[in-house]
């Protein structure tokens, strides 16, 4: 069976093509729901692809194609003796008696069309696996980065009607009246923060910055486990810089409310250790998947990342931290492998639809004034790509006299939402009870919102 597929002529239908390229002949006003479909290279026939990107041609000059316009397009591009000449144009016309079925034609073009490419990409998989020199894993990743391109690329576009709109988003509105719900989204665990985002929201990359001993893998992890434990959101977590061992840890501590540095000593009372074994056993029950990928190419998240909500079903997924990934194309500038990486993680969120909230370093200057979004480090395509940017600033845990405060309530933070796309900045205080490596909220904040974005 192998040896006739071979042989086999790829699937696609010559009168069908034939036909939409009649009726796009027949009727300039056809044009625009066929490009809704297809691009030149749908046509298995050559010639017909050259007659389609002609009309094209024609249409962006805005001059209605027919058999003259389009045989002289393709005289003057040297293509006309390509096609078979004026006769084969011309014949055109005969297929149809008009332009009525021309989405069916469309349709049954790409559905073609589509069914080549995917034979093509299954022959590359094929050809590729039997190359010794070829890891496995990056073959599963750039197949399921040329299907999802596929099934993106075939996405087809239309324009609705205000009226149509105005009805469905009434529809929501009512919905968001009978639930009357603040929350959205998915809550991160501070009602300040999420008054001000509505929770985080599907399809939205979300940047948490901050210098080193800030607390952002804290805050990432007092968020995670809130929403994984509290609220039964199944939940990822890919750490690139602490082990899921050291992780586990700061989890249990937070929970059981423990200085972690009793716990690593042992110097545990048997009321500490019963509460312990709550915690573990809360968290045992969690929908919490960690990560543990130190090294992690971008590769390997996007794959893990899919698996996770396929298999998983996971609703949010957290990364600490960013700029740890490494690009498979090392030997571009540091910064640009940054924005690829910046630009592949927002095309992730949209792809899962889910929110990704992914950790920074913030440079230098950070530390000296209020951080701002030029303060994210190696690259500004993170700001850009990014729906929200948030940054955690106060004094350095490091500092002795915050690091006493801390003994009794916490260090001070402030969580600076400094960018949303679609909704309010502000400012959020926080403590950082830096013994159980967790943050809570310190007041309620309602004054300081700023809604100029």
């Amino acid at each position: 069976m192998a040896s006739g597929l071979k042989d086999t002529i790829p699937p696609h239908d010559p009168l069908a093509e034939q036909a939409a390229l009649g009726a796009l002949l027949l009727d300039r006003d056809a044009i625009p729901t066929a490009i809704q479909y297809l691009r030149p290279g749908d046509f298995y026939s050559h010639a017909n692809s050259k007659v389609y990107d002609a009309i094209l041609k024609l249409f962006n000059k805005n001059v209605e194609a027919d058999i003259l316009t389009v045989t002289g397009e393709l005289r003057q591009n040297g293509k006309l003796d390509e096609v078979g000449g004026p006769a084969y144009v011309a014949s055109l016309t005969n297929v149809v008696p008009s332009s009525a079925n021309i989405e069916y034609y469309a349709q049954t073009v790409q559905s073609y069309s589509l069914k080549r490419a995917l034979i093509r990409v299954s022959n590359e998989v094929i050809a590729q696996s039997f190359d010794e020199s070829q890891e496995s894993r990056i073959i599963l990743e750039e197949t399921q980065q040329k299907l999802f391109d596929l099934s993106d690329n075939r996405q087809t576009f239309s324009f609705r009607s205000a009226g149509e709109i105005v009805k469905e988003t009434i529809e929501v509105i009512e919905r968001f009246y009978d639930l009357k719900k603040n929350i959205t989204g998915i809550p991160s665990g501070f009602d300040d923060l999420d008054k001000l985002t509505a929770g985080f929201q599907a399809s939205e990359l979300i940047v948490i910055g901050a210098r080193p001993s800030m607390g952002k893998t804290a805050l990432a992890l007092t968020m995670a486990t809130h929403i994984a434990i509290e609220k039964k959101i199944p939940t990822g977590f890919f750490t690139l810089e602490m082990s899921d061992l050291a992780l586990m840890l700061r989890i249990i501590s937070a929970e059981a409310g423990i200085n972690s540095n009793v716990i690593r000593t042992g110097f545990l009372s048997k009321e500490d250790f019963q509460r312990l074994l709550e915690a573990a056993g809360n968290i045992y029950e969690a929908p919490l998947y960690i990560m543990d990928m130190p090294n992690m190419k971008l590769l390997d998240l996007r794959a893990q990342a899919r698996r996770l909500r396929t298999q998983q079903k996971v609703e949010i997924i957290f990364i600490d931290y960013l700029t740890l990934i490494t690009s498979e194309n090392f030997r571009l500038p540091r910064h640009e492998q940054i924005a690829e990486i910046s630009r592949s993680l927002k095309s992730l969120a949209r792809e899962l639809d889910i929110p990704i909230v992914a950790l920074s370093q913030l440079t230098r200057e950070a530390e000296k004034d209020k951080p701002n979004l030029s303060s994210i480090r190696e690259s500004g395509a993170i700001e850009q790509d990014a729906d929200v940017v948030m940054f955690l600033h106060g004094k350095r845990e490091s500092d002795r006299d915050s690091a006493e405060q801390a003994n009794e309530e916490g260090i001070q933070r402030d969580l600076i939402l400094a960018k949303q796309r679609n909704g309010p900045v502000g400012t959020i205080n926080l403590l950082l009870r830096s013994k159980f490596a967790k943050f809570v909220s310190l007041i309620k904040n309602t004054d300081n919102t700023d809604n100029n974005q």
